[in-house]
């Protein structure tokens, strides 16, 4: 049955998304910088008339938005509740203690720290808890999935430590355990790292955690993916066998954007001191607030039955895409996100995402194994905002039919494509009708 959800309105639903919420705050964003306000109210229509199928995005509750653009966002706050380096901290202060304590609930966490920017930020302030210059890591290798995070040289990960990558098998494209352990073994790391940007199978994390105690190292999960998931029971918590756990608060968790890490009390105030005064200042109260918020959302029945729906829709989806002859990475799924290789129907993965583009469905490259994906690269499809906007099974067929028909759609065949698309999505507004 359909999963009504906190940011899902019925068809007759006031108009919305007005800048920034409200009819009062669209005038006035509207009389004060029109400019801005066509590119927002331009920003709301094409997300509501397309397929937004990028596994990291979701659409947000009304009440989550509400947050994020409330008076918090006024307000100073260097330090942590009851220490800050900024006066006039009570309220702002009671809302990170409400946002801690229900991060610390849903996950079954000791302690929470709600105040990375970013879930980039998150696993920057894990490294500095646990790691020094230099130390060696083993993670996800980019080419099979890693992060930027996980050692790209691009990034500080691969500039400051000393990164090891894992794979996948070239087959199957499930994780080879055995392979993880024999690299630890020869490397001897001080941190293990499990996570990805584009595995769609659950991760073992017993047997990752038996891996990191063998050769002494800490388990830092990055979680930035399947947390949304973990809060509505459809995925394993890393929770109780990471030292560390790094996360998102929105992509499935429908959060507003931003970070966190969840962590046993004997490494709270090492994770605190990682991110304040060591990586960021000030923290954003408005978007801590936000996060309670959608903390307290995934915690409700609705959420739970949004979760398993979410996975339920990617099957479905990942399962008639293959049934149209697209290539599915690993078989199928576990989780909320698809990597699919589309040069079966004669096309690479970087033109597929154009021409999906074109017809009004919002997707990502990703990379791929060797042995499954032209030239290792691949797309990436997730099934998060289409489920908040009240899709089930029966939509993700109609998708994956216009997933193939706009790859096979040449010029104007791609616009007729794009009006199926709009028909489709005018059924399932995520915020009612958009003026």
């Amino acid at each position: 049955m359909p999963v009504v959800s906190p940011a899902s309105a019925p068809p007759d639903a006031p108009a919305g998304p007005r800048p920034p919420g409200g009819p009062a705050g669209a005038d006035l964003l509207l009389r004060a910088d029109p400019e801005m306000a066509e590119i927002i109210l331009g920003e709301a229509h094409r997300q509501a008339e397309g397929l937004q199928l990028i596994a990291a995005e979701n659409f947000t509750s009304p009440a989550v938005l509400a947050a994020l653009g409330s008076p918090l966002a006024n307000k100073y706050a260097e330090g942590y509740p009851g220490a800050r380096h900024h006066g006039g901290c009570e309220l702002v202060d009671a809302a990170e203690r409400v946002a801690v304590r229900r991060a610390s609930a849903l996950f079954g966490a000791e302690h929470a720290n709600v105040q990375p920017h970013s879930g980039s930020s998150a696993v920057l302030a894990a490294y500095a808890a646990l790691l020094r210059p230099g130390d060696t890591v083993l993670a996800m290798g980019l080419p099979y999935g890693g992060h930027l995070t996980h050692g790209a040289q691009v990034n500080f990960s691969g500039r400051w430590f000393d990164f090891v990558g894992y794979g996948v098998d070239p087959v199957s494209g499930l994780i080879d355990y055995d392979r993880v352990h024999a690299l630890a073994r020869a490397h001897r790391p001080k941190a293990l790292v499990c996570g990805s940007i584009s595995y769609p199978r659950h991760i073992d994390y017993a047997a990752f955690r038996a891996i990191a105690d063998d050769v002494g190292a800490y388990l830092i999960a990055d979680a930035a993916h399947p947390i949304g998931l973990v809060a509505g029971g459809a995925a394993p918590n890393p929770v109780p066998y990471a030292d560390l756990v790094c996360a998102t608060t929105h992509k499935v968790l429908r959060g507003p954007r931003g970070g966190m890490i969840l962590c046993a009390e004997q490494y709270a105030a090492r994770v605190d001191r990682a991110v304040f005064p060591f990586t960021q200042g000030g923290a954003q109260m408005h978007t801590i607030a936000a996060k309670a918020v959608g903390f307290g959302e995934a915690a409700t029945p609705a959420f739970t039955a949004y979760a398993h729906q979410v996975v339920a829709n990617a099957r479905a989806l990942a399962a008639a895409l293959a049934a149209e002859g697209v290539r599915i990475t690993t078989g199928g799924t576990d989780t909320h996100l698809i990597t699919a290789d589309p040069s079966p129907l004669g096309v690479d993965a970087r033109a597929a995402r154009g021409r999906l583009a074109t017809a009004g469905l919002v997707l990502d490259t990703c990379a791929l194994p060797e042995a499954t994906g032209a030239a290792g690269r691949g797309v990436r499809l997730g099934t998060a905002a289409v489920t908040t906007q009240g899709m089930t099974e029966t939509e993700m067929a109609r998708i994956a039919t216009l997933f193939v028909a706009a790859l096979r759609a040449d010029g104007e065949d791609a616009y007729g494509v794009r009006a199926e698309v709009r028909e489709l999505v005018g059924h399932f507004p995520p915020y009612g009708r958009v003026r």
